[in-house]
């Protein structure tokens, strides 16, 4: 598919059976098309046409016809759709130029009965109304995902950054260790020395001294294991007392959020549901509501159905045609394609206006429910943040208590394994004693210091490890942190994104609205209007913030003194004029002009002739083809260049 800019060859749509249409031809050359020609000659029906091609569903079939079809022909590239009628709706067949007509049916095909361009007459929140085609709920959920993304990263930088602060300590802690490790090592050297210097002045070979150094290496051993459990067991009383404060941290956590913070989920989920059945019932007869104004207003532009004169005279055999009939009876009445019963013509146009009135409410109540269902999605967010905070608590909770279980059965083998350790040294230092005699006391003396410098040096020498490794594991974390910033700042930028998607769209609509309302005020110069202006303003309501449109009209008295009036005062020309124009904003704003080729007017007959030439002449520059279907006394407004098709 050409964007609309790329697009230079006329549209050329072939139509049957569509609205009053039996079979017609028309080509659309790129610009401004006007259908010219009075009521009932089928220009709604075509411009019905189009959207069809395009992908809509608001269209209807010839009511005389089980099937319809229309072809456009475009860039080349052929589309064709069939319309077949099933029960009491329409199945639609084929392929659309559009994959989601949704947005160009709000935005581009502006006739009569189009939702923005009727929403500031009916009252309507002109936010929900542009902003209905942004899927909020998928943004916010990935603002959450991202957000909880974005914590978790921040968590494990808030630890690197606090053992971090820790490498200075450790750093000189490990030069102290292996200076320590050093000055013990040159004392055992010397001591080495001085003992080997003493064996030479005692007999060798005697069977104690061999004895005696078996057991002062057994004792040296000993109380390694001994030193290696002590320090085992301060470890596990640190990490215990650690995990007693953060399970202490936890807890206070826990008590300030609610004990069942989806209170009753059933309720508020079977209230949800309730909304959005509602919301679905109401859309259902809203569209029920459109299709059924649309076809009878159609019968009635066709008159698809049998005059009958006052006096009898179609009955009677008169032999102009129905159209002659139609242009020359004044006091027509018709014979009403529902029920089968004569009735004027007026009354059926005074049901369909009691049928838009009743589509007015349903869409008043439909904003209704839509306010409520968001409010209820908010409290059932909000519940399930908080519950899920609590099970991630509770979860944190169990796992301290079983890692407190685990490490208080550890401390407890290891006393275990102290105390016979104790034991042990104690009976090999008794052992000793007894080995000792006068002749090798001195000697005796030298092994025991030794030994003791081997115990400190084996100890310093695990401390020293220990710190080596704490160090290289905050150092590898340290390089880590690198990626982990970097990772998060394209987080942040994805946040910002996000949360400034749906800001963006509502500050465009607001300035594009306004913008384009100034010049158009200025072009068709309404009387002591002085402006018509979109007022963007956010509400907090809790931890949300909703925004809203206010539509403000300013006018001036005759001495040139500004006041604030409202939308009900405007004229029917200058409603229909707002509505328009906020309808541009949203093409504009959801970027039609680049993706929709068509944009349609129709039913501008409150608006005098030459204020619609300077409207659609300003539409113009903002639609790659811009259809508009106007009676013959408007369209000589228009300039003679733009194309014009009197049959259909």
């Amino acid at each position: 598919m050409a964007t609309s800019d790329q697009l230079t060859d006329s549209a050329h749509f072939s139509v049957e059976n569509i609205g009053g249409i039996d079979q017609t031809s028309v080509d659309i050359p790129p610009g401004v098309t006007v259908l010219t020609g009075k009521n009932a000659t089928n220009r709604t029906s075509f411009l019905r046409s189009i959207m069809a091609a395009m992908g809509s569903s608001r269209v209807s079939l010839k009511g005389d016809a089980d099937e319809g079809r229309v072809q456009l022909t475009l860039d080349d590239t052929t589309y064709e759709r069939t319309l077949k009628r099933a029960g009491s709706g329409i199945q639609f067949e084929g392929e659309a130029y559009l994959d989601d007509p949704e947005v160009a049916d709000m935005f581009a095909f502006l006739l009569e009965t189009n939702d923005a361009r009727q929403a500031a007459a009916r009252g309507e929140q002109l936010r929900d109304v542009i902003m209905r085609p942004v899927d909020i709920d998928a943004i916010r959920s990935e603002i959450t995902r991202l957000e909880s993304e974005k914590g978790d990263i921040n968590d494990e930088l808030a630890r690197i950054e606090s053992r971090k602060r820790e490498l200075p300590d450790l750093e000189q802690r490990r030069t102290t260790l292996r200076d320590r490790i050093s000055e013990k090592r040159a004392e055992l050297a010397d001591l080495e020395e001085e003992i080997d210097d003493s064996s030479r002045d005692v007999e060798e070979g005697r069977k104690e001294q061999a004895e005696l150094e078996e057991k002062l290496q057994e004792l040296r051993s000993t109380r390694s294991d001994l030193e290696s459990a002590r320090r085992k067991i301060e470890r596990q009383e640190e990490s215990i007392s650690s995990l007693k404060r953060e399970r202490s941290d936890l807890e206070s956590d826990l008590e300030e959020l609610p004990e069942s913070p989806m209170g009753d989920h059933r309720d508020l989920d079977s209230e949800i549901d309730r909304l959005r059945s509602k919301r679905q019932e109401l859309n259902t007869e809203i569209n029920e509501l459109r299709s059924l104004i649309q076809y009878n207003e159609e019968r009635l532009e066709a008159e698809d159905y049998e005059l009958l004169q006052g006096d009898g005279g179609a009955a009677a055999g008169g032999d102009g045609s129905v159209t002659d009939q139609l242009v020359g009876s004044d006091g027509e009445t018709v014979v009403c394609w529902t029920c089968g019963s004569s009735v004027e013509r007026g009354q059926i146009e005074s049901t369909i206006d009691r049928l838009k009135s009743l589509r007015s409410e349903k869409v008043e109540s439909l904003n209704d429910v839509k306010s409520q269902l968001d409010e209820r999605k908010a409290e059932q967010r909000e519940a399930t943040q908080k519950q899920r905070r609590r099970t991630e608590i509770e979860r944190k909770l169990d796992d301290i208590d079983a890692e407190l279980d685990r490490r208080n059965d550890q401390i407890e083998s290891l006393k275990d394994q102290r105390a016979a350790l104790t034991d042990d040294v104690e009976t090999l230092e008794s052992a000793v004693e007894n080995l000792e005699s006068a002749d090798f006391e001195d000697i005796l003396s030298l092994h025991k210091e030794a030994n003791q410098l081997e115990f400190e040096i084996d100890s310093l020498e695990s401390d020293l490890e220990e710190v080596t490794d704490e160090i290289e594991e905050i150092e590898a974390a340290v390089e880590r942190a690198d990626e982990l910033r970097e990772k998060r700042s394209e987080l942040v930028d994805a946040l910002t994104d996000q949360r400034t998607k749906i800001d963006q769209i509502e500050a465009e609509a607001v300035d594009s609205f306004n913008d384009h309302m100034e010049s158009i005020l200025d072009l068709l110069g309404y009387e002591n209007i002085e402006r018509i202006w979109i007022e963007r303003i956010e509400d907090s309501s809790g931890r949300d913030v909703q925004t809203r449109f206010e539509l403000h009209i300013v006018r001036t008295t005759e001495n040139g003194a500004a006041y604030e009036d409202t939308i009900d005062h405007l004229s029917e020309s200058e409603r229909e004029v707002t509505g328009l124009i906020f309808a541009l904003a949203g093409y504009l704003v959801h970027d039609l002009h680049e993706t929709v080729p068509f944009m349609l007017l129709d039913s501008l007959e409150a608006i005098d002739s030459d204020r619609i030439a300077a409207l659609v002449e300003y539409f113009s520059d903002y639609a790659t083809f811009l259809v508009v279907a106007l009676l013959p006394e408007d369209a000589q407004a228009l300039d003679d260049e733009f194309t014009r098709v009197t049959s259909i």
